[in-house]
Parts: structure tokens; C-alpha cells; sequence
């Protein structure tokens, strides 16, 4: 491979500044944030994120950064690594369809401790989001062309990790060039693939991807040195050149429920049913869902933990099939095995269907039909899932979904007052807003 260094990566992720940028970009980034914040929200109460914190207890110590939802403050490499472990533990941040990965999920830990070591503002903080989003979904594109392997989210992030950080720590162009060439060169190549059909906290290998991004930073302060990155390479240098005029975080989708997308069109769809024709989970003798190979590929366990619920297509299913929707309660490990679900699951068939297969990666495709005990057949429309780039999400859509994600944890006081200043046109210390998330009255459990 031929390699040029002309550091025009480096410099838009150095100078680009929250003030030029458009007004529909800087309401996304709070839009991200607002999902992020859920994310990381949510996150904080579950098995993954128990195991981070007690890893970046152990291994990186304590000191005056907070972790979202714990008491707990700890040092740059420990909050980033806690937070790196509640950010995609229950599979309910952004996606890219150009990747198929959760670019967001993958550098929010590390980026939110970092801006909150450095005291920057609100905006300055979302200016470094873009950036990470922009050079994450960039670099991933080009590695899984390169590697020709479906790599996920922790690949991708570690040099999302790499750029926002090192630009709250005022990098040279030099320094930036350094860390992004470490960063990809040590980036986990997580199979994408294996996590769906095995779920497990592996899931798309965002700890250690952010993991790999912070030592990338640290070591390159340290004076460790890389030399080159897959975005100098001849075969991917045009991936830069929309740098500035495309906004990839433009183009992001977002999900509505805590599980592989790839089951929200099935959700939607009997969900929908359910409604239209008035029936009741008693009235169900037979679920069939019609969709692309990759969504039948996933798990159909009763599931034994939240990741083989969250990687699982009979369970989110059965689960809307009964409650008449899909969040939290019924991903936690408490709900696991709930007898109304599991009864449930026995009366689903999944179909591949070979036209809507041919549409996949671009579309994700699927229709359910119900019949039911006294014999009546009803089918679904073709359905898509819902929050996909196409419909330019606004705030309104992610500051509702927060609500309904986050209403288990938070109280209403909480989350109304998160949203406000996140949302705000004025700019404040990040360390206030963060904060003020974690204030013990806003928490529920």
C-alpha cells in the first residue's frame, strides 16, 4: 500500500469548531448526546458495567472524574473504561447502516471523561463528538473494505477514542497523526458476525475498543510512535475528501428498543397488528415472521442473561407480543424467564424470505402474520425499522425515547432536567451538566 501524509484528517479534527458548523448538525449532535445519554443511562445498571467499573477500580484507581450512575470518580482510564462498558450494554445506541456498526456506543465514555478532565463547555464537547463520529464511520468503511470481514463497533471506536480525546488534549497535528495510526493499527478486530449467533457481553467488542483508544492516547503521550493510518493509504484517501461538506452523523439511525436491530422490523410489525386489529396475546395461536436471512440467524434461546435477550429475535417478539412493547423490564436479567414470554416463543416460525434478503444490508425488511385461535389470519404491511436516517430523527423523536428508556432508573425531575441541558441554545461546563445527571435524587435505584 502507498501511504501520504498531508494531515488534512488531523487538521479537520483539530479545527473544526462548533460556531460553523450548520444549525441542522449541531441539533443532531444534541440529539446524539440526548441518545448517549440514555445509553449510558440505562447501562449503569447492568451485569457489563458492574464488571468494567470493578476493572477500572482495580486496574486504573481513583481520582476526580464521575461515572454515570455510580458514585464512583476515578481517573481518565478508569472512567473512560467503566463508561466504556455501560455505553452498549443493553444495544440501544446509534448505528450506521455504511459500517453496520454503533459508531456513538463506541468513543462516548472516553470522549465525556476526557472533556470532563479538561473542564471544556457543552459545545466544545459536541464539536468533539462530530469529530469522532465523522473519522469513526470513515475509518470503519475503509477497514472492512480492506479486511474484507464484517469487524463491529469496538474496530471502529478505538480511533474515535483516539481523535476526540486527542483533541481535548490539544494534540499537535504531529500527536494526532501518531494516535490515530496506533489506535488502528492495535484496533480489535471484533467478528461482528459471531456475536449475534453467540451473544455474550463480546457483543461488539466496545470496551476494549475504547480500552485500545485510551492507550493509544496515553501511549502516545508516553512517546510511543505509529506510522501511518488506513485513511493515508492511496486506496482510502478519497474517504476524506467530503471532510467538512457530508456530515456522515447526518446519516444515523436510531433505535427504539434495547435489542439487534434486526428484529425491530418484527416488533414493529406484530406490534402493529396487535393494535390495528384490537387482539390480545390469549387470542394468539401462531406468529410468522418473514424477513432477510441475517435477522433468522439470530438467537432464539430463552434467553439466561440480558445480552442473549438483547441478541435474540424470539424473545424481543414474544415480549411485544404479550406487553405490547420492548425496553428495559424486559431485557433485565430480573424478567428473564418471565412464563408469559417463554409461552409465547412456542408459537413463533421465522421465514426467510428471498426477496427481502436481496434487499439487505441497505434495507432490513420483514412481515408478520398472526392467526389466531378462533382461525382469523392477519398480515402485516412490509415494515422497516423505525428511527432510520432517512427520516432525519429530530429532537423531539430522541428526547421522547429517552424518557421512555430511562423511566426505570430516573425520575421524572431527572430526566426532564437532563434533557434541558443538553437541549439548551446556552452553553455550560460540561462538569455541570454531568454533575447534575448524577445527583442522587434524580436516580431511582
Amino acid at each position: 500500500m502507498i501511504f501520504t501524509t498531508d494531515y488534512k484528517l488531523e487538521n479537520y479534527i483539530l479545527n473544526t469548531k462548533w460556531e460553523d458548523l450548520p444549525a441542522e448538525v449541531q441539533n443532531r449532535l444534541k440529539g446524539c448526546f440526548v441518545d448517549l445519554m440514555g445509553a449510558l443511562t440505562i447501562g449503569s445498571r447492568s451485569k457489563q458495567f458492574d464488571a468494567g467499573l470493578k476493572l477500572a477500580n482495580s486496574l486504573f484507581g481513583k481520582g476526580d472524574i464521575p461515572v454515570i450512575g455510580a458514585p464512583d470518580k476515578l481517573c481518565f482510564a478508569g472512567a473512560a473504561t467503566a463508561m466504556g462498558h455501560s455505553s452498549n450494554a443493553y444495544d440501544i445506541d446509534d448505528g450506521h447502516n455504511l459500517t453496520r456498526a454503533h459508531p456513538g456506543t463506541s468513543f462516548i465514555g472516553a470522549v465525556l471523561a476526557a472533556a470532563y478532565e479538561k473542564n471544556v463547555s457543552r459545545n466544545e464537547f459536541l464539536a468533539t463528538l462530530l469529530v469522532a463520529y465523522e473519522v469513526t464511520v470513515r475509518m470503519g468503511a475503509a477497514l472492512m473494505d480492506y479486511y474484507q470481514y464484517a469487524h463491529s463497533s469496538g474496530t471502529f471506536g478505538a480511533v474515535g477514542v483516539a481523535a476526540g480525546v486527542g483533541r481535548l488534549y490539544g494534540f499537535t497535528k504531529e500527536q494526532m497523526n501518531n494516535v490515530l495510526s496506533v489506535a488502528e493499527f492495535n484496533a480489535p478486530l471484533v467478528p461482528g458476525i459471531r456475536s449475534v449467533e453467540y451473544p455474550s457481553m463480546n457483543k461488539d467488542g466496545v470496551p476494549f475498543g475504547v480500552m485500545t483508544g485510551v492507550l493509544a492516547v496515553l501511549n502516545t503521550m508516553c512517546g510511543f510512535t505509529g506510522n501511518k493510518h488506513m485513511l493515508e493509504a492511496e486506496e482510502y484517501r478519497s474517504y476524506c475528501d467530503d471532510l467538512g461538506k457530508k456530515y456522515q452523523v447526518m446519516d444515523l439511525y436510531f433505535k427504539p428498543y434495547p435489542c439487534c436491530r434486526w428484529g425491530h422490523p418484527a416488533i414493529d410489525a406484530c406490534v402493529g397488528l396487535m393494535t390495528e386489529n384490537n387482539l390480545k396475546a390469549a387470542d394468539i395461536a401462531k406468529v410468522t415472521i418473514h424477513t432477510f436471512k441475517r435477522a433468522t440467524m439470530l438467537s432464539k434461546i430463552i434467553p439466561q442473561t440480558a445480552d442473549e435477550a438483547q441478541y435474540n429475535i424470539a424473545w424481543p417478539v414474544a415480549a411485544c407480543l404479550v406487553y405490547g412493547g420492548f425496553g428495559l423490564e424486559q431485557v433485565r436479567e430480573e424478567s428473564l424467564g418471565d412464563p408469559a414470554i417463554v409461552a409465547m416463543m412456542d408459537k413463533l416460525t421465522f421465514a426467510v424470505d428471498e426477496d427481502m434478503d436481496a434487499q439487505f444490508p441497505a434495507r432490513r425488511i420483514c412481515k408478520a402474520e398472526i392467526i389466531t385461535k378462533d382461525g382469523r389470519v392477519f398480515v402485516s404491511d412490509e415494515c422497516e425499522p423505525r428511527g432510520e436516517a432517512k427520516e432525519n430523527i429530530q429532537l423531539p423523536w430522541l428526547c421522547d425515547k429517552f424518557r421512555y428508556i430511562t423511566a426505570p432508573v430516573l425520575t421524572e425531575e431527572g430526566q426532564e432536567k437532563v434533557l434541558e441541558m443538553i437541549t439548551s441554545e446556552a452553553d455550560m461546563p460540561i462538569r455541570a451538566l454531568v454533575d447534575e445527571v448524577n445527583k442522587a435524587e434524580y436516580w431511582k435505584q
